[in-house]
């Protein structure tokens, strides 16, 4: 059964009229056509169990603001085991620090000045250049670099008084309860059991735990507390222990179950809280502490706060924080949409099940904050810990198609926050309204780079944003709160491109790169991905002036009304038109084949011929490099073989044994050994399902994006489609 669009009043305005055509419907919302989810059976049976040391595995718990990742003992205990793995962290989204500026370099001083049409001048702060100009480059791109808090571990000693490693660690079980959040770790060292139970408070940036051991009495188990330096790194956990003078950190209040430690990193300050129910903290370095349980528990319970400012730390009861915890992740899952695969019988449907499951979960903890979350979510800095914009499609779509549209919501008040700077980029470089960065930290400036500060597929994101909420809510509040963000863009997609004088069309035109990285910035016009979605996001600002009894922009429609043709030839859609070859040349048949994009993540538009697409879809099935693919083309792909009417293809594509299309135990999207988790993938994976399963505007059959052979018998409820 399909639901209902608005009805009455829906088709009360032309502009409503048009966005619906523009969407191929007007459906809203849909209802599960089976009846109701036993989502506890659901979500629980992808409970990650661990009965080994799998440095690949390491389990994270967090609430989007707050993240903290632990080994196989439930706590930070052997982080050097997991160097090479996925590493031991703890961040949050305010936990920034910048390095110091002795040379006092100038932003200014990363500016390459550029030509594009009509002689115009354009400034952008690229990697080029020596010397000076070379430092401030690397000044600015690596700073801010995103802060590791701290490691909180156990220190397990021998009866001999040395210290344990992970090898001498028996009996190893663990399980992350995905229903509650909540992880469980126990294992036995010395013939003793240990029993770890590990949880992020709902709200907080706070890890708290319960330990029971006879170790405890035996003055054979302690918790140890080490802070490090900010690391000045690409791809790292974001720590630098090689540093010790440059950083402090100072007790600054004990009592006989609490104590804070004020730490303080250059500019940067933060207070760790620690409260717990029975012994002391000891300084043992500069910045190690070592919390002994008093000798007669067998028993340890305590709570760990990281803070931005000095407070009296607050005591929580374990219990109290174990039941808030348990609360709020049980709403979470009752909330929302759902898809259950139990009934399906083609043996890949448990594992697209299993990835769907632990993908809710990541990005639920990773990228479900204040701020667009980094590649890496809270887990281990890529980039040096800066988000790219670009990506904030695939980290944050998914959360409106499966109703749960707080959580995309919670990140996009951080674009009115930069809105200034961004629109003093675009009046730099001789453009209207806002243009929004590529790499970048909470501030907004941009990072230099000779890739990403060309980059323009992440402008018309957040009206793309915007429209999810409105499809939500679909009122004035909604209209009056995100119209300015939608106008603002708006102003700059609408000046960016250059009028041809020969054709008198606007042109998307050099220097650019397209969201395919592979073409070159100064030789690269009219990208045919970009250019369909400068034409929805254009038409989707259109229709927001309308909704809220506004004149039409006349500088919008005209460009709308002459934007450049998609560039084709021989019956295919070109990714650029400055490449003709691209399918003829297998150089150019590699890394993201966004051009599929045009009938995937973007609805069909006038601009779109189908018979073009499908021809278009049929050459890169035939010919891509597969291993040069990110995590989000994978579904990026199942996508448009669902709006084209492939469902085989569709779960193909999502399942597809490639390199970065490989999905841990605990649920992260491997890339490589430099990239081992890649939230984009996740994101993009839940944003597939929920269109295959749901439908988008228009489409008319149940499951759209399945194979309809019998074995895809799904069962779904409350998503919402895709435009």
């Amino acid at each position: 059964m399909k639901g209902k669009g608005k009805g009455k009043g829906w088709f009360a305005s032309d502009c409503i009229y048009y966005a619906c055509l523009l969407f191929g419907g007007c459906v809203l919302w849909q209802c599960n056509p089976t009846g109701s989810i036993d989502r506890h059976a659901l979500v629980s049976r992808h409970n990650i169990v661990l009965d080994h040391v799998d440095t690949m595995g390491s389990l994270t718990v967090g609430n989007g603001e707050f993240a903290f990742t632990v080994d196989v003992t439930g706590m930070q205990s052997f982080p050097e085991a997991y160097a090479n793995g996925i590493a031991l962290t703890t961040q949050a989204q305010w936990g920034w620090h910048k390095m110091t500026n002795p040379q006092q370099f100038l932003y200014a001083e990363t500016l390459d000045t550029l030509i594009t049409c009509a002689d115009h001048q354009v400034s952008y702060a690229t990697q080029s250049g020596e010397g000076r100009r070379g430092e401030a480059v690397q000044w600015y791109r690596s700073n801010p670099q995103r802060l590791h808090l701290g490691l909180l571990g156990l220190e397990l000693l021998h009866q001999d008084g040395t210290i344990a490693a992970i090898p001498d660690l028996a009996g190893v079980h663990q399980e992350l309860d995905l229903w509650s959040g909540i992880i469980t770790s126990s294992f036995s060292f010395e013939g003793e059991p240990v029993e770890v139970t590990t949880l992020v408070l709902p709200g907080e940036d706070a890890v708290a735990f319960r330990i029971k051991s006879g170790l405890i009495r035996a003055g054979q188990l302690k918790i140890r507390l080490r802070f490090p330096f900010a690391a000045n790194c690409h791809v790292c956990p974001g720590a630098d222990w090689d540093h010790p003078l440059a950083h402090t950190s100072q007790q600054v209040d004990s009592a006989a179950h609490q104590a804070q430690i004020l730490r303080i990193l250059d500019s940067a300050r933060y207070a760790v809280q620690c409260t717990w129910n029975d012994g002391r903290l000891v300084r043992r370095g500069p910045h190690e502490f070592i919390l002994e349980p008093a000798s007669s528990a067998v028993w340890l319970e305590a709570t760990v706060r990281f803070s931005q400012e000095q407070k009296v730390p607050a005591f929580m009861s374990f219990r109290k924080a174990l039941h808030k915890t348990q609360d709020a992740w049980r709403a979470f899952w009752e909330s929302g949409g759902a898809v259950d695969f139990s009934q399906c019988t083609d043996p890949r449907a448990f594992e697209l099940e299993r990835r769907v499951i632990l993908s809710q979960y990541l990005t639920r903890i990773q990228c479900a904050g204040s701020l667009p979350p980094q590649e890496t979510g809270l887990t281990g800095n890529s980039w040096y810990g800066k988000f790219h914009l670009e990506m904030h499609w695939w980290h944050g779509v998914h959360f409106a198609l499966w109703g749960r549209p707080e959580w995309l919501e919670k990140s996009l008040p951080w674009y009115d926050g930069i809105q200034g700077r961004a629109r003093a980029v675009a009046q730099r470089q001789g453009y209207a309204g806002v243009r929004w960065p590529k790499m970048t930290g909470p501030a907004g400036i941009s990072s230099p780079s000779s890739v990403g500060e060309f980059l323009i597929w992440q402008q018309p994101h957040p009206i793309y944003f915007a429209e999810l909420m409105y499809r939500q809510h679909p009122d004035a509040e909604t209209l009056e709160k995100y119209g300015e963000l939608v106008f603002a863009t708006a102003d700059f997609m609408a000046s960016f491109p250059c009028k041809n004088a020969d054709d008198g069309k606007y042109h998307l035109q050099h220097p650019l790169i397209p969201a395919q990285e592979i073409f070159p910035a100064l030789e690269t016009d009219d990208p045919a991905f970009e250019l369909a979605y400068w034409r929805w996001g254009l038409q989707t600002a259109l229709c927001w002036k309308e909704r809220l009894g506004l004149p039409p922009d006349t500088v919008w429609q005209r460009v709308l009304d002459q934007l450049a043709p998609l560039p084709q030839q021989d019956g295919r859609y070109l990714p650029v038109t400055t490449s003709p070859d691209a399918y003829s040349n297998p150089d150019k048949r590699r890394d993201h084949p966004i051009v599929a994009g045009l009938l995937g993540m973007l609805p069909p538009t006038s601009s779109v011929d189908l018979s073009v697409m499908e021809k278009t879809y049929q050459t890169i099935k035939q010919g891509w490099q597969w291993e040069t693919m990110w995590g989000w083309d994978f579904p990026l792909l199942a996508m448009a073989a669902a709006r084209l009417d492939h469902p085989d293809d569709a779960v193909d594509w999502l399942l597809m044994d490639s390199p970065k299309n490989t999905y841990l135990v605990n649920g992260h999207n491997f890339q490589d050994q430099r990239l081992k988790i890649y939230l984009p993938g996740n994101g993009g994976l839940l944003t597939a399902v929920a269109m295959m399963a749901g439908g988008w505007d228009g489409s008319t059959k149940e499951f759209p994006g399945f194979p309809r052979n019998g074995q895809w018998n799904i069962q779904w409820e409350g998503l919402h489609v895709l435009p």
